[in-house]
């Protein structure tokens, strides 16, 4: 399974905060996209809005699919899986097979083979760790993990939020050689960061948010979170 993954006019934020206002966002089938954004500028809160878990208003389509009033739980069955950038998005007392099964549980059989495939594949690390309990795998190999976990999903987008964030450059590289191979497989990658290097060399385009909006490239990381963008829901 794989498809786009576009929004128009797209509002989200919390409680009555508006912090994304009118985004817009095109991302081909198989595309890695990146946006770049600095702490604050609304990377996260767009990500989670895709996912289902603050949008207020707009349109989201997973591929021809109008997804915009399904929740989380329904988007991801859709086929859209988020790793947030929180560390520890795992089952800490479960070994990491049984983190990955139970991220593939709703996976038809065959296909759930595929993806365990497709895991150990790109996460060769996570095999040998097979039998150990996720909550004492390292900060790198937790996020490893998480990525694994979406992917055991079977979704046709994999929305990433800050996958690089405080990780040693070594797990970094092995993360970066992971998102790689990934991309090679076809699959839509949304990738929000602050690590412009490392998502200049995985992204087929870079976009810039700042202060909610996605602004071209040469005004990116010009003005501050207090030019209007965020707001108050009236």
């Amino acid at each position: 399974m794989n498809g786009g993954l576009s929004c128009t006019a797209l509002v989200a934020g919390y409680g009555r905060i508006v912090v994304c206002r009118g985004i817009a966002l095109d991302v081909e089938p198989g595309e890695l996209v990146a946006v770049l954004g600095p702490n604050g500028a609304g990377k996260s809160t767009l990500l989670r809005a895709l996912a289902g878990l603050n949008q207020k208003s707009g349109v989201v389509r997973l591929g021809d699919e109008d997804v915009s009033r399904k929740g989380p739980a329904a988007r991801s069955r859709a086929g859209i899986a988020f790793v947030p950038e929180s560390r520890g998005n795992v089952f800490p007392t479960m070994t990491v097979r049984d983190n990955l099964s139970i991220a593939g549980r709703r996976t038809a059989p065959d296909r759930r083979t595929d993806r365990a495939a497709l895991v150990a594949d790109l996460f060769g690390i996570l095999e040998t760790y097979a039998d150990k309990a996720a909550g004492l795998l390292s900060g790198g190999e937790q996020q490893m993990l998480a990525i694994a976990m979406a992917l055991m999903s079977d979704p046709a987008v994999v929305l990433l939020d800050e996958p690089s964030q405080g990780l040693a450059p070594s797990v970094l590289r092995n993360i970066e050689q992971s998102l790689r191979a990934l991309r090679a497989t076809g699959i839509t990658i949304v990738l929000a960061e602050q690590n412009q290097r490392f998502a200049g060399v995985l992204a087929d385009r870079v976009l810039h948010i700042q202060g909610g909006r996605l602004v071209p490239a040469d005004q990116a990381f010009e003005a501050e979170l207090a030019d209007g963008a965020i707001g108050v829901v009236p």
